[in-house]
């Protein structure tokens, strides 16, 4: 198959080339929007008709969650717009696309874990530029496929992982809110099950991913410091109201991942299983 993936150089995106060497079956067209600009209608028209793209994997977002607050518009264009744009030129040449979503499109105010069924209600400008990017897509494609992710690192770009061990070998002390509560994911388990998705067979829907368990942003940093070996830094716990933003955050953000592990026959590893693999390829990488 020929497969598009855009917003290649992000953290998704480049977690998709590395395993594009152990799927070498599919031929692939790996862009940033230097190379296709998604929200250039007649240039993503042009660039699936005339590569014959088989599958658009669509990693490319606005993720600045707080700058979103200020900068609507541009959220707007390239969380909804360009998804909508993309769904449309899948649909034309009969291509299948898999849009990646967010937990940001739940407020945060459950307390058990948010399947597919349950009513989005975004409380931020960037989770409602996600969830109108999520319908674009689901309208205006048949064989859509809508993965929604939370908390998301990898060895590449900026994430929260890098930030708290770069954080953690300058300071003796930091911060860290404990009411918050999610799964973070690791964005090699991500690619790897968008790619069993595409090996096995598109099966429409909304789907959810991130790793398996639950623990709180404070949580997290203790066990990526533990990890990562910084024994000098103190984290203390805060809650939410100490640590002001511009967007509100989901308090509770867990996500069931019963109907994409059964669909696809997915197994999906522990978040510190996970963490323990990424921080080891990071040290590897010094």
């Amino acid at each position: 198959m020929r497969i598009l993936v855009t917003g290649a150089n992000g953290q998704l995106g480049n977690e998709m080339q590395v395993l594009a060497k152990e799927n070498p079956q599919h031929l692939y067209y790996f862009t940033d929007v230097q190379g296709l600009d998604i929200c250039d209608k007649e240039a993503v028209w042009s660039y699936i008709s005339e590569k014959q793209i088989d599958v658009i994997v669509n990693c490319a977002a606005y993720t600045a969650v707080d700058k979103a607050e200020d900068n609507r518009e541009l959220a707007h264009k390239l969380n909804s717009v360009a998804p909508g744009i993309l769904a449309r030129a899948a649909q034309a040449n009969n291509a299948a696309m898999i849009q990646v979503s967010t937990d940001y499109v739940f407020d945060g105010t459950a307390h058990t874990p948010y399947t597919e069924e349950c009513k989005p209600c975004p409380d931020s400008i960037y989770g409602s530029t996600k969830l109108e990017g999520e319908q674009e897509v689901m309208d205006h494609c048949e064989k859509a496929v809508v993965i929604r992710t939370a908390w998301l690192y990898s060895i590449y770009g900026n994430n929260f992982v890098k930030t708290m061990i770069r954080l953690g070998k300058e300071r003796d002390g930091l911060g860290v809110v404990f009411d918050q509560i999610g799964t973070p994911t690791y964005a090699n388990d991500l690619a790897r099950a968008i790619y069993t998705i595409i090996n096995k067979g598109i099966v429409r829907g909304i789907y959810h991913f991130s790793n398996e368990g639950v623990c709180s942003w404070y949580d997290f940093t203790v066990a990526i410091h533990r990890l990562a070996g910084i024994t000098s830094c103190k984290v203390k716990p805060l809650h939410t109201a100490e640590y002001p933003a511009k967007a509100n955050r989901p308090a509770y953000s867990v996500l069931d991942k019963t109907k994409i592990k059964t669909t696809f026959g997915i197994e999906i590893p522990h978040w510190e299983e996970s963490l323990e693999r990424c921080i080891g390829k990071m040290k590897n990488d010094e």
